[in-house]
């Protein structure tokens, strides 16, 4: 049984402005891609070289407080650190080494 596709109306309400630039964050692309967000960000600490900064960026304490307190996301607990946010190119990037 093939996967039906996503609905664009969610993905474009994953994507957020941050820092001048369009992005999806990792628990939402952790969702798209159907693996735990710890899985994709182990898949982006081995690959870390292949994701510069206009790729990838990790966001700051106060960008993560204020998507929570705008209710853009939820607290997503338990977790020890700030999100990943990727840009167009990042998530490409991702789909690569997530084929390897």
């Amino acid at each position: 049984m093939q996967k039906s596709p996503v609905p664009t109306e969610l993905i474009e309400e994953m994507i957020y402005l941050l820092r001048g630039r369009k992005v999806l964050l990792d628990f939402d692309l952790a969702v798209l891609y159907g693996v735990p967000t710890s899985r994709l960000n182990e898949q982006v600490k081995r690959n870390i070289e292949r994701f510069p900064e206009d790729f990838l960026f990790r966001l700051t304490q106060e960008e993560h407080l204020h998507l929570i307190s705008q209710n853009a996301i939820s607290k997503h607990g338990g977790r020890r650190k700030l999100p990943y946010a990727f840009t167009e190119q990042g998530v490409a990037m991702l789909f690569i080494v997530t084929l390897n």
